[in-house]
């Protein structure tokens, strides 16, 4: 097997919320947004930890792949497609093994220069979750620090390849509960015709002493976590509107 390294953060492995049945997660290290809800500050840098071959991980995932049920592998960050030859690569050994694969992506750093770079991956991808921060551009610059199109455009990407989508949105009271942004999140994600999956992901702040630590000023000091009822509301009003575009275009 050829010999590629990556820069790895850290493994999960056993691994509940990051895609089908139970996973290995590999978190990629470097990230190009520094969001203001962001939960692995010291994920940012490509200067940092471990750097590991694909052969390396593989051996990890098989000395668990009895507890991995229904499961596989799951590559997280940071921003995973920073090192998108690496994660090919990944999940191309991975296929070899019938090793189920999940990237969990922003699709910030989707671009159409870099195709044939994409449609290589997405060849080895069972499953994207994909990351939407905010469905409003001027928010999601706000939020984040870059534009939403490269997001939009990458989700697209994976509708028209038929490549199975679970969307993520993190809800932060006063940030991304506006319902009419979260109206727009459901119209959007009916324009696709491969989504299998809705997460709304309630917004924490346990990161606040990981911040402190790295000497980076939390932004979010004054926000609390939304309770049940508010994410209950925000998931019902987007499929409301989901729905609705269904029934609209049939």
């Amino acid at each position: 097997m050829k010999k590629i390294e990556g820069n790895i953060h850290s493994f999960e492995t056993l691994g509940t919320v990051d895609g089908p049945g139970i996973r290995f997660v590999v978190f990629m290290q470097g990230c190009p947004m520094h969001c203001k809800y962001c939960h692995n500050p010291d994920t940012w840098s490509l200067n940092n930890n471990k750097i590991i071959s694909v052969s390396e991980i593989l051996k990890k995932y098989d000395n668990v792949k009895e507890f991995m049920k229904n499961g596989g592998i799951t590559v997280t960050g940071g921003e995973p497609l920073v090192q998108i030859d690496f994660v090919t690569e990944l999940f191309k050994s991975a296929k070899e093994k019938n090793i189920h694969t999940t990237l969990d992506t922003s699709g910030i750093l989707f671009n159409k220069e870099s195709i044939n770079k994409y449609n290589r991956l997405i060849k080895y991808t069972d499953l994207v979750l994909l990351d939407i921060k905010h469905i409003n551009d001027d928010k999601h610059k706000d939020l984040t620090g870059y534009s939403n199109k490269q997001v939009i455009e990458f989700a697209k990407y994976l509708s028209k390849n038929n490549i199975s989508i679970w969307i993520r949105h993190v809800l932060v009271p006063s940030i991304t509960d506006n319902e009419n942004d979260l109206k727009e999140l459901g119209k959007f994600i009916a324009s696709l015709k491969t989504v299998k999956a809705l997460e709304i992901l309630p917004y924490h702040d346990m990161a606040k002493e990981k911040y402190k630590k790295l000497g980076i000023d939390y932004p979010l000091k004054e926000i609390k976590p939304p309770d049940k009822n508010q994410i209950l509301k925000s998931k019902e009003l987007i499929l409301n509107e989901y729905k609705k575009c269904l029934q609209e275009n049939t």
